[in-house]
């Protein structure tokens, strides 16, 4: 049975995502509540107005872009990508510890997909 690095880490980066998830929807209630006049009794109404409204948000978010993680000479770069604009591209194309070439222009990123074809992405965060 064959397991990457980045599936082993998939519960830790979930419960961070869903922390700050929570702590996202229970900041928006309180607002919610301060913006009502401090109402008492609605907490429930706030809670899942403000969840509504955070997770309609997220969604967004989350289907224009999306991101790619390279590791270079042990430099780990992040290129965020429109999934509107990737050709087909797909997360989980390439394996964790696959040879991946990749070129950069400035702040972009460019990753040579089996197909041929290139992913472009923008740089958004670089590590090591």
């Amino acid at each position: 049975m064959r397991t990457s690095t980045n599936a082993n880490r998939t519960p830790e980066i979930l419960r961070g995502a869903l922390n700050d998830l929570h702590d996202a929807i229970r900041r928006r209630a309180e607002e919610i509540y301060l913006r009502n006049g401090r109402l008492p009794g609605r907490d429930v109404e706030n809670w899942v107005q403000a969840e509504q409204e955070i997770l309609s948000e997220a969604a967004k978010r989350s289907s224009r872009r999306t991101a790619v993680v390279i590791a270079v000479d042990g430099v780990r770069y992040v290129g965020e990508y429109e999934t509107e604009s990737a050709g087909g591209y797909t997360p989980g194309e390439f394996a964790a510890g696959d040879p991946v070439p990749v070129r950069f222009d400035g702040d972009q990123m460019f990753v040579q997909r089996r197909n041929g074809q290139e992913l472009k992405t923008t740089l958004v965060h670089q590590t090591g």
